[in-house]
């Protein structure tokens, strides 16, 4: 209740300063900017694929939006983003249930009044007096809807015909001629005069008001502090009729919005009523209209994905759009004129068109999910295996409680050990404090104390240090201490070389190079100096390619005998499992086979032993742009389970995400992990970044 008493706080400050009526409030300055699909998640291949098929069904805009971004924008030749298209019944969610939600959010009335409260003359019908606010808006007070099936609107007769003609006008016929043909709220029956009612009602809620009629309510309410400009909207078929001292516009049908007008509705829905930090509409409210609002729901025959109601607009919340969250909700109209808003994945689509599903007998709902919600969820850049059934989320703390050292450097490979310290390699910079006097391609460091007090300090190596920017320059992907050693792994050096030392990184020495696939190989961790390790083996790990900087379908593994790291011919390569799932192994890298695969998104990677959950974790990127997951397994070929996953972690180009074994506690259930990125907002992540994260498990 605090936020709806926030809410009405306000609403009771903007009365007292406009002598008893709302406030219209200001435009709030936000501008849509364009994102490269990667960058938020897309898969620009299945985008081009989205467009060919919108092409062969009649669509004429589509728009795709996310964190914020217009991911993807297609037009037919005369259509584009600033020119309006028809709404049809999508207007009973942008206009009938944005102007229900600001009356409700207002407290001019209330979901479960009667409507006669509204239309005065009910009172005295035996049924009509029984309808209220939310059966007008879910379908379910039994008005007689003004279609017949098989017929136009203009080919209806008697008050149906009048409804479609507005003659006299269609709100006394909806009020007083269309009949209630079943108990309210018995069952659905879409009903446009249903809408025109709840038009009517709402309007009388404020009557007396700042807002006559509803066109003015979301001008000055909505669109106008959102920034449509006048140019980018109508309602009402541009009409308004004086009824019964009312100025009445249409909700039903009548409107014409760019397509981006809509994708602001939508923004505003999304962020539960706030825009640029303005709280236009109390949050509680929101979530009341978008949930389901509990009344029967539009059978689905033949297949038809009919959603649940919420008030004036659809929710998802039984799932019958199988491929999309739960979460989402939606407006649409005939033509499948469409906005699909998923919270959970901060996504808004906007398609404007004729009907999707072509076939003689079409579903609407039906056509929508398949041509259009199915394909947008598929483009999507999704977890590449099934949730974990042991981790149930990690969670980590605020950005501002990130803490960063060695600004300017990154990559940050890690090992625990022999002396309890942590060695690592940085990249492209000059290390910890005080500074190397040369940037270094590859240096040296170790890390002591613990998550919350370690320490960086630099290693000087002639041996083991090198020069070059970016892929000019070779860079540590892994590191190992084994048995006192410590060994090395160095990428961008065609394709990745072995080193190690016996003094703590002081010096090297140079080992042989892998020349087919492992080309950015991370060993597999476990506790201080390997201990902890299972067996008599080291694993490592690679995307399936030669290239760094390159994302690939699928991450490969090895495994050698760990007194014979140093031997190349030593080293059995993954293939697959047997039918029992153990691990087959061949000595030939050419019958490597993929020890997980995610098509196009497998980049670079580090992979450790969890003892508290007795899992293994692999943290692997999925491009160098801030896409990354961790994914858990009970062996170190797997089976693999997602645990974390995300394609946009808000902090920008991040990479290089590293979980020391040193850090995680002694119960599994939380780490520090270590990533670097690039200058983001007013913080720069080109560095050694400890970030604290939570693992909740389901026992």
């Amino acid at each position: 209740m605090k936020s709806l008493r926030a809410g009405l706080m306000v609403i009771a400050v903007l009365t007292i300063l406009t002598g008893g009526r709302p406030a219209a409030v200001r435009a709030q300055d936000f501008q849509w900017v364009t994102g490269e699909p990667e960058r938020c998640g897309f898969d620009s291949l299945r985008l081009a694929e989205l467009d060919k098929l919108m092409a062969g069904r009649r669509t004429t805009g589509l728009l795709i939006v996310r964190h914020d971004r217009i991911v993807h924008e297609w037009y037919s030749p005369d259509y584009g983003p600033d020119k309006k298209h028809y709404t049809a019944s999508l207007a009973k969610a942008l206009v009938g249930g944005m102007s229900l939600l600001l009356a409700l959010n207002d407290g001019r009335l209330q979901a479960d009044d009667p409507a006669y409260k509204y239309i005065p003359f009910w009172e005295q019908d035996s049924l009509k007096k029984r309808i209220t606010i939310r059966h007008l808006a879910t379908h379910t007070s039994g008005i007689e809807e003004a279609e017949t099936p098989g017929k136009t609107h203009f080919e209806q007769t008697g008050w149906k015909l009048n409804f479609w003609k507005q003659i006299p006008d269609p709100f006394s016929l909806a009020t007083r001629e269309a009949p209630v043909i079943f108990t309210p709220g018995a069952r659905y029956d879409y009903s446009n005069p249903g809408m025109a009612c709840l038009a009517y009602a709402v309007t009388s809620s404020y009557k007396g008001t700042a807002f006559p009629d509803i066109r003015t309510l979301l001008r000055q309410r909505v669109m106008n502090p959102i920034g449509v400009p006048e140019a980018d909207w109508t309602c009402g078929y541009d009409t308004t009729f004086e009824v019964d001292g009312l100025r009445l516009v249409a909700n039903w049908g009548g409107g014409n919005y760019t397509p981006r007008a809509v994708a602001r509705v939508g923004r505003l829905m999304l962020r539960q009523g706030n825009w640029e930090g303005r709280q236009l509409i109390d949050s509680t409210w929101v979530k009341k209209v978008l949930s389901y609002a509990g009344q029967p729901m539009e059978p689905r025959p033949g297949g038809d994905s009919n959603p649940a109601s919420g008030l004036a607009w659809y929710c998802n919340f039984d799932g019958v759009w199988e491929e999309v969250p739960r979460d989402a909700f939606a407006g649409a109209g005939a033509g499948n004129q469409v906005l699909l808003v998923v919270p959970s994945l901060d996504l808004i689509v906007v398609r404007n068109g004729e009907l999707l599903d072509n076939s003689p007998e079409p579903l609407f709902w039906g056509g929508i999910e398949k041509y259009l919600f199915n394909p947008v969820m598929e483009a999507l850049v999704r977890p590449p295996c099934q949730p974990s059934r042991k981790i149930l989320g990690i969670d980590f703390e605020p950005a501002e409680k990130i803490v960063r050292g060695a600004p300017d450097s990154d990559n940050w490979p890690l090992t625990w050990a022999d002396d309890g310290e942590m060695f690592t390699a940085y990249g492209d910079g000059w290390g910890f404090e005080p500074r190397v006097e040369k940037k270094l391609s590859n240096g040296l460091a170790r890390i002591s104390g613990g998550p919350e007090d370690w320490k960086g300090e630099n290693i000087r190596s002639a041996t083991g240090e090198s020069y070059g920017d970016g892929p000019a320059g070779s860079k540590a992907s892994g590191m190992l201490m084994l048995d006192g050693t410590l060994y090395m792994l160095l990428r961008n050096t065609g394709n990745s070389q072995l080193f190690w030392s016996r003094d703590h990184g002081k010096s090297w020495t140079p080992g042989f190079k892998f020349s087919t696939s492992f080309g950015c190989p991370a060993f597999l961790n476990f506790g201080k100096n390997y201990r902890g390790a299972p067996d008599n083996y080291v694993y490592l790990y690679s995307q399936d390619g030669p290239d760094a900087y390159a994302d690939y379908d699928q991450v490969v593994l090895a495994r050698v005998p760990r007194g014979q790291i140093k031997d190349r011919k030593a080293y059995e390569f993954f293939r697959g499992t047997d039918s029992g799932g153990g691990p087959l192994w061949s000595a030939e890298v050419e019958q490597r086979g993929p020890v997980f695969s995610f098509p196009g998104h497998c980049h670079r990677l580090d992979v450790v032993y969890d003892p508290g959950l007795k899992l293994y974790l692999m943290a692997l990127a999925s491009n160098h742009l801030g896409s990354w997951g961790i994914y858990e397994a009970p062996e170190p070929w797997g089976p693999w389970r997602t645990a974390f996953f995300t394609d946009n972690w808000g902090l920008g180009d991040t990479h290089g995400y590293r979980i020391p074994g040193k850090w995680i506690a002694p119960d599994g259930r939380g780490f520090y992990l270590v990533f670097s990125g690039r200058e983001f907002g007013d913080t720069t992540y080109d560095a050694f970044c400890v970030r604290r994260a939570t693992i909740r498990t389901a026992e």
